[in-house]
């Protein structure tokens, strides 16, 4: 496997761990519709968090909630609608980031809710 992709899956494997301690409640991993890939699907209350991931091994080149592009979160948005729609969901929905970075040996995590509204 490539480093990115070993990368990819430790940051959301992190990033359930940190949902999880925050109290989250996880409903899906790795949720995919048509063009898109939703990374978590979880509950906190009475709200679903809608949470991509995005992990780096450097900010060289930006923050990692940088990489969240527009075609992207329209296609979560359609993916999303789908996944309330088919399990009879009634929930407020919430769009969130985890942004991971690597330093040395740790890693730095960074939880945005409502990450959208800030693009």
């Amino acid at each position: 496997m490539a480093k990115h992709n070993e990368l990819g899956k430790k940051g959301e494997q992190l990033a359930v761990d940190f949902l999880l301690k925050k109290g989250y409640h996880i409903l899906e991993r790795n949720y995919r519709f048509q063009k898109a890939e939703v990374d978590i699907i979880a509950q906190i209350k009475e709200t679903l968090a809608i949470v991509e991931v995005k992990t780096r091994s450097t900010t060289d080149f930006g923050n990692p909630q940088d990489f969240v592009k527009p075609k992207q979160i329209q296609n979560l948005v359609k993916a999303v609608d789908e996944y309330v729609n088919v399990n009879g969901l009634d929930f407020e929905v919430r769009f969130d980031i985890v942004a991971i970075v690597k330093e040395n040996n740790k890693f730095k995590i960074e939880h945005l809710e409502d990450a959208f509204y800030h693009f």
